[in-house]
């Protein structure tokens, strides 16, 4: 689904990127500061099998917070993998509980959507459906809500990342064509992706994992999020617009640019009617991650795609990520968080919306957002409302992506692909357009949801 990113963390970091990964773990450093008496005694008092729990719980999560070890070439997945085999070697869970700690369910449905992007994507879709979406706007400003609803409704019901790994040199062989500045529009797709991927479960992984954990039927969450998702694309148009108030509101004469769709015919009906057979099954309520590794491994069917080119587009990255966070948070519910604890914890006001989508922001832009969804998750689940908090939360971790270019892998995507083009969209540049954004959302979406 993705590529492998050499991300600013990897490349050097800009004055921007550091303050992103130093904030937040100087107010973490902070904090142990300010309660070091507390956590010297629950060090001293607790068995050395949990001290080694909490602190590969720790380090495991560190390096997924920076994005690799400096110093070495291991990354977020395999911190991950890294961490579930040490949780398993200091005895803090057995083979047999490590195993039944890795939500199949949630691995399923996202290798299943993977090979369903990918195959919209060999066959040319997303290239058509883009083709004709920007054959209707005749003004950048028209142009820009074409890129923000084809790239937001796109990732309402298909990955995120991969939506951006489509749109991104779309957008770029636009606006060259056009001779505008590729910049504000490039945030329009960077911006939507994660807006329009709140609303569905299928959007982006963490929902996926939201929504094999709390069973919450897809029509449901669509329900719930959709309005929140719809509004937030339209706070993207109009910041974008305000933002670059010189590309969108002085008048020019834009000459008809058409896109080239090149399309496999056979391959592309096939995936479309199978692509949506799936929605539709999805909104009558069968099991999500049965539908999308059915219709995935329907699509391998064929005579036309060599598989190959297909297992390019799995993220296998992101698939060992998710299974070795599942047992390290499985391995620290199992020696740290008693009942006791966790009812503790979620008597902090977390049955409050405007709690819960702060609490759920700041974890998000310090552990990134699907290692915050499995960090909360204990809590959730014992609150009054389940299902509200697990909208809340769904809604929260996608929204706080979008505040700094770290936030998100399809913010990195976006940001990759057109510095390979020679366009630069730095730190700064994405927090002055993203910050805002990020707050108007999360704020329309707390008032929603409460």
């Amino acid at each position: 689904m993705t590529e492998t990113l050499e991300t600013p963390r990897a490349r050097g970091l800009s004055t921007g990127a550091i303050v992103a990964i130093a904030l937040p773990l100087l107010v973490l450093a902070g904090l142990a500061l300010v309660y070091r008496g507390a956590l010297t005694t629950l060090v001293t008092q607790t068995p050395w099998r949990t001290q080694a729990a909490v602190a590969i719980f720790v380090a495991t999560y560190a390096v997924i917070a920076i994005g690799k070890l400096p110093g070495t070439r291991l990354d977020r997945a395999g911190a991950a993998l890294l961490g579930a085999g040490l949780m398993v070697g200091v005895g803090a869970m057995t083979m047999e509980e490590a195993f039944a700690a890795i939500d199949l369910d949630t691995i399923a449905l996202l290798l299943g959507m993977m090979i369903v992007v990918a195959n919209l994507r060999i066959s040319g879709v997303f290239r058509l459906v883009n083709a004709f979406a920007v054959s209707k706007a005749h003004s950048p400003a028209v142009v820009l809500v074409a890129v923000v609803l084809a790239t937001g409704i796109l990732s309402a019901f298909l990955v995120n990342d991969a939506i951006c790994l489509v749109m991104t040199p779309l957008v770029i062989e636009l606006t060259k064509a056009l001779e505008r500045n590729p910049v504000p529009y490039l945030l329009g797709v960077a911006l939507a992706a994660n807006v329009g991927s709140t609303a569905t479960i299928t959007g982006n992984p963490q929902n996926m994992i939201i929504g094999t954990v709390s069973k919450i039927p897809y029509g449901q969450f669509a329900g719930s999020l959709a309005p929140v998702a719809l509004v937030g694309l339209a706070i993207i148009v109009a910041i974008v617009v305000v933002a670059y108030r010189s590309e969108f509101l002085t008048k020019t004469t834009m000459p008809e640019v058409r896109l080239k769709a090149h399309v496999n015919k056979p391959l592309a009906i096939k995936a479309t009617l199978l692509t949506l057979a799936m929605i539709v099954l999805f909104f009558l309520g069968q099991p999500v991650a049965k539908v999308a590794i059915i219709c995935g491994g329907l699509l391998m069917l064929t005579r036309r795609v060599k598989p190959s080119r297909v297992y390019a587009e799995i993220d296998g990255a992101l698939l060992i990520m998710f299974a070795g966070l599942f047992v390290v948070v499985a391995a620290i519910e199992h020696t740290v968080l008693t009942p006791d604890i966790i009812q503790r914890v979620s008597s902090f006001s977390l049955d409050d919306v405007w709690v819960l989508t702060g609490v759920t922001a700041v974890l998000s832009n310090i552990v990134s957002n699907v290692p915050a969804v499995l960090i909360v998750r204990p809590f959730v689940e014992v609150l009054a409302d389940p299902a509200k908090a697990w909208i809340t939360v769904a809604m929260a971790s996608t929204l706080a992506g979008n505040f700094t270019l770290l936030g998100s892998v399809a913010n990195l995507i976006v940001a990759e692909r057109a510095a390979a083009n020679n366009i630069e969209i730095g730190f700064w540049t994405y927090f002055a357009v993203g910050a805002p954004v990020t707050i108007a959302t999360l704020a329309f979406g707390a008032w929603f949801l409460s």
